[in-house]
């Protein structure tokens, strides 16, 4: 999937209850943040991407973990201290975002278009977060 196609039609439930929707996020800059819970570099990049979104709530930070029990998902976003987790338990995001791997952040714009797509452990994601914010 190259950057710059429509995002597509992502339902995910919300670890709080609720679901979150792909498509009904129109108008705002989002980033999915796709990570599973024994992926170690997502142990590293996730209180990054955390501390990131805290200070910059104009931009939605969702992270999704992939194809885990929400058990498992619960005890972990807790430990992590992760907020707006959704789960995909049956990985469908795989196929939907052409996930290679963890950790993986998309990056929609507010008009629904994928624009980023940034995989593996980056310790400047707050820098690339940041830039992607000021230019979309």
């Amino acid at each position: 999937m190259s950057p710059t196609h429509l995002a597509p039609h992502a339902v995910y439930a919300l670890l709080d209850g609720g679901e979150f929707r792909v498509a009904n996020q129109r108008g705002r800059l989002v980033f999915l943040d796709f990570y599973a819970t024994w992926c170690e570099p997502c142990k590293l990049e996730l209180p990054l991407v955390e501390r990131w979104a805290r200070a910059h709530s104009q931009s939605l930070v969702v992270p999704i973990d992939v194809g885990e029990r929400r058990s498992i998902v619960a005890e972990f976003a807790w430990r992590y201290s992760l907020q707006n987790v959704a789960f995909d338990p049956a990985a469908r995001s795989r196929a939907l975002f052409d996930l290679q791997g963890f950790p993986t952040i998309v990056v929609v714009d507010p008009h629904g278009y994928i624009r980023a797509k940034w995989e593996g452990l980056n310790p400047a994601i707050a820098l690339a977060l940041t830039n992607a914010e000021k230019n979309l």
